[in-house]
């Protein structure tokens, strides 16, 4: 906490423009205490802000931990709850219960958040699609105003990975994870949410300002030990090792990695990043960085995958979103 406090102040006129949103996030910030985010909440710059957001954990959303938050100026909660099916949460290891995740919304909204986002997670190992539905009917009952959806990864060397290796838990097949997916998506815009990032869906006036900004391409100071910021054209990033940030910092110095990204780094984020939102990318944007003019063609085949908007923007249609990395690869230089 001392190097974090302490590489805000150091850092506190690199931006050079007003701080629009504050995230506290990484692994599970509320496991900090009401008294550390209050002394950090000290350091934070307050004038600009218009979002708010701090990660929470439902286990730790007891009644006095929001109302301290939500007295500290945090208008936006992210809760983790990931399913609200007692076995599945014990199966990735989470430490609340379905119930738990429910009475830490309702508190959440008693303590005067409004602005409440969830995680659910599909594709889990034995979930049925009777599961994953009752899920969503579940979120949808807490009228929590914006729901992240994300299908499960199995990253080397995590505990879901090894007991899939072992032949412990067996993968969710593809077609079926499709099936998920698309469900969801029709539910909730069904029920009046906005789809506006591949795995994001918010009620009108609800979609996450901060997450926005990274797929726009706005610039972002990360504070914090593996943190990431980007500015201009340069991307930076902190030392992962913790005695390492702590060191640098203590000793005064920024132990930054950096890349400046050239024309072709540039392009390929636009569509990396824009392709994954609602808006898309600009069929004038897709050209050859070379001459500035030369259109890039859409890769022969992908008719049904992506669509040209009214006022000239390229979309990945429903089916084109199964296949999103393939299709940004393709389009990639």
């Amino acid at each position: 906490m001392a190097a974090l406090r302490k590489e805000i102040e150091l850092r506190r006129e690199e931006a050079g423009e007003p701080i629009r949103t504050i995230y506290i996030g990484g692994g599970t910030p509320s496991t900090l205490t009401l008294e550390s985010v209050t002394a950090l909440n000290q350091d934070l710059p307050k004038t600009c802000i218009g979002e708010y957001t701090i990660e929470i954990n439902p286990g730790d959303a007891t009644e006095e931990y929001l109302r301290g938050l939500r007295a500290l100026g945090i208008n936006r909660l992210s809760m983790g709850v990931q399913s609200f099916q007692d076995e599945l949460l014990r199966l990735i290891g989470r430490r609340h219960n379905a119930q738990q995740a429910i009475d830490a919304v309702h508190r959440a909204q008693e303590a005067g958040f409004e602005n409440i986002s969830i995680d659910l997670m599909y594709a889990l190992p034995t979930q049925t699609m009777a599961q994953w539905k009752a899920d969503i009917e579940t979120a949808l009952e807490l009228k929590v105003p914006h729901i992240s959806s994300y299908g499960l990864m199995y990253e080397e060397g995590t505990m879901l990975t090894r007991m899939r290796d072992k032949g412990e838990i067996e993968a969710i097949d593809e077609e079926t994870e499709n099936a998920m997916y698309d469900y969801l998506c029709e539910r909730l815009q069904k029920a009046g949410y906005r789809h506006y990032e591949v795995s994001n869906f918010a009620l009108p006036g609800y979609e996450s300002q901060h997450n926005s900004s990274y797929w726009n391409g706005t610039p972002y100071i990360g504070i914090g030990a593996g943190a990431h910021s980007y500015i201009g054209n340069v991307r930076s990033w902190n030392p992962d090792d913790l005695e390492a940030y702590i060191a640098g910092i203590n000793n005064g110095t920024l132990v930054r990695e950096s890349e400046t990204l050239s024309e072709k780094d540039l392009y390929n984020e636009r569509i990396m990043l824009g392709l994954r939102t609602c808006k898309g990318i600009p069929l004038s944007s897709i050209c050859d960085v070379q001459s500035g003019r030369e259109m890039v063609a859409i890769p022969e085949g992908k008719e049904p995958y992506l669509r040209i908007t009214e006022d000239g923007r390229i979309v990945a249609t429903q089916e084109g979103i199964h296949i999103l990395n393939r299709i940004i690869e393709e389009l990639m230089i």
